[in-house]
């Protein structure tokens, strides 16, 4: 375990039990925005109207017969 991991750990055993939660939360908000960085805009969702946009574009898909089998959906997930 390196140092820094250590001294997190160890700031976490101090904490009071009322603050546990909002680490958590924390450090999930954390993991998420360094993902973010990572994450094509085209599978990213940044608000309400660009979600409906990527479902209706999905739906519209579907309707064209643009579409991929969920191995080949998780094959390019996989490849992001």
């Amino acid at each position: 375990m390196s140092i820094e991991k250590q001294k997190l750990y160890n700031e976490i055993e101090t904490l009071p039990e009322e603050l546990t939660n909002q680490v958590i939360n924390f450090i999930e908000y954390l993991k998420l925005s360094y993902l973010d960085t990572e994450v094509p805009d085209s599978v990213t969702i940044k608000n309400k109207k660009d979600l409906k946009e990527k479902l209706q574009k999905g739906l519209d898909d579907i309707k064209t017969n643009r579409v991929y089998s969920l191995d080949e959906a998780f094959t390019k997930i996989d490849n992001i």
